[in-house]
C-alpha cells in the first residue's frame, strides 16, 4: 500500500502556510471551516493571525472553535467571543463559535464513545480545515491535528465526555471522572474518526511547529517553548502528519527535546497514533516530503 505524503515547509510564512493547503491537490469548496486554537487569554503561543490571513483568505474560510470544559475566558461564549476578538482573529475573518446554538451527536460506535457530541453549527460546512499548533499538553502529551479534530470540534459536554471516556457529559463532573490514560488518549481518537465519517472525508489537514511549549494552548499560563521552531507539515492523512511531527521532535538535535519528550512519554502520549491507525483513522506509514 502507498504510503501517505507528507509535505514539510521548514520556513513558518503565511505564504509557506498557503502552499501547505495548495500542496495537498484538492481545492474546498463551499462553506469552509478553519479549525484553530483561539487561545487560552494570558498564553501566547497559539498561531497567529497574522500567519493565517493568507490562508483564511485564499480558501474564504470561516475560523470556528468550540467552548471549553474548564473554567476560564473561553467556557462561556460572550467571554469566548470577546478573547477571541482580543486575539486579534476578527480582524482576519468571521468567527463561528459552533456549540454556540447547542450540540448534536454524531456516531463513532468505538470502545469508549458511542458518540461524539459536537458544535451544532458543524452541520453549516461542507469542509474543515484542520490547522493546528503542534505543542505539547498536559492530559494527552502532545497535541496536534488529532486533538484539535476530537476535542476542538466538540461541545462543552463533548469535550467532558471525551475526556471521561464516556463517563459523563456534564462538566462539574469532569475532574472526579477521569478515566484510566489510554482510555482518554482512546476517545480523542475515536472521537476525530468519528467528526472524519461525519464529514465524509472532506478534511485537510496541517500542523504549525512553532512555539513548541510543553503546555497547551487551553493554559493561560503555558511554559515557555523549550525547543526552536520546526516548520510547516501538511497532509491528507491526519495519522501520518502526527506522526510525522512526533517523528521530528524525537529526531531533533535540539537542546530541549529531551524535556518535550518527557512530556508525551509522562502521558503516553504516542499511544494516540497505533490506536488512530487501528480504527482506521489513518496510517502511520508515510513518505515526507521537504518542500523548500
Amino acid at each position: 500500500m502507498e504510503k501517505a505524503k507528507v509535505y514539510f515547509y521548514k520556513k513558518i510564512t503565511p505564504e509557506n502556510l498557503v502552499k501547505a493547503y495548495e500542496v495537498l491537490g484538492v481545492e474546498l469548496t463551499g462553506k469552509v471551516g478553519i479549525k484553530i486554537s483561539t487561545g487560552e487569554p494570558g498564553g501566547h503561543n497559539y498561531l497567529k493571525p497574522e500567519l493565517l490571513k493568507n490562508l483564511v483568505d485564499k480558501v474564504n474560510g470561516t475560523i470556528v472553535e468550540c467552548c471549553t470544559a474548564y473554567a476560564g475566558r473561553r467556557m462561556k461564549l460572550e467571554d469566548h467571543l470577546q478573547a477571541v476578538k482580543e486575539h486579534g482573529f476578527t480582524d482576519i475573518a468571521d468567527v463561528d463559535i459552533m456549540d454556540a446554538d447547542g450540540d448534536f451527536e454524531i456516531p463513532v460506535g468505538g470502545k469508549n464513545l458511542d458518540v461524539d457530541i459536537v458544535g451544532n453549527h458543524l452541520k453549516n460546512y461542507d469542509a474543515i480545515l484542520n490547522v493546528a499548533h503542534f505543542k505539547g499538553h498536559a492530559m494527552g502529551g502532545f497535541g496536534g491535528v488529532i486533538k484539535n479534530q476530537s476535542i476542538g470540534i466538540a461541545s462543552t459536554a463533548g469535550k467532558t465526555y471525551i475526556h471521561t471516556a464516556g463517563k459523563t457529559r456534564n462538566a462539574p463532573e469532569l475532574w472526579d471522572n477521569l478515566p484510566e490514560q489510554n482510555a482518554f488518549l482512546e476517545s480523542m481518537a475515536e472521537a476525530a474518526k468519528g467528526v472524519a465519517d461525519y464529514m465524509k472525508g472532506k478534511i485537510l489537514y496541517i500542523d504549525v511547529m512553532n512555539n513548541l511549549s510543553v503546555d497547551c494552548d487551553c493554559d493561560s499560563n503555558p511554559e515557555a517553548p523549550c525547543m526552536k521552531d520546526i516548520g510547516i507539515l501538511s497532509s491528507l492523512d491526519p495519522v501520518a502528519l502526527d506522526q510525522a511531527c512526533i517523528d521530528l521532535i524525537w529526531n531533533s538535535e535540539d537542546e530541549g527535546r529531551p524535556h518535550f519528550q518527557e512530556r508525551v512519554e509522562r502521558q503516553n502520549g504516542r499511544y494516540i497514533l497505533p490506536y488512530a491507525e487501528s480504527i482506521g483513522l489513518g496510517s502511520r506509514e508515510y513518505e515526507l516530503i521537504e518542500m523548500d
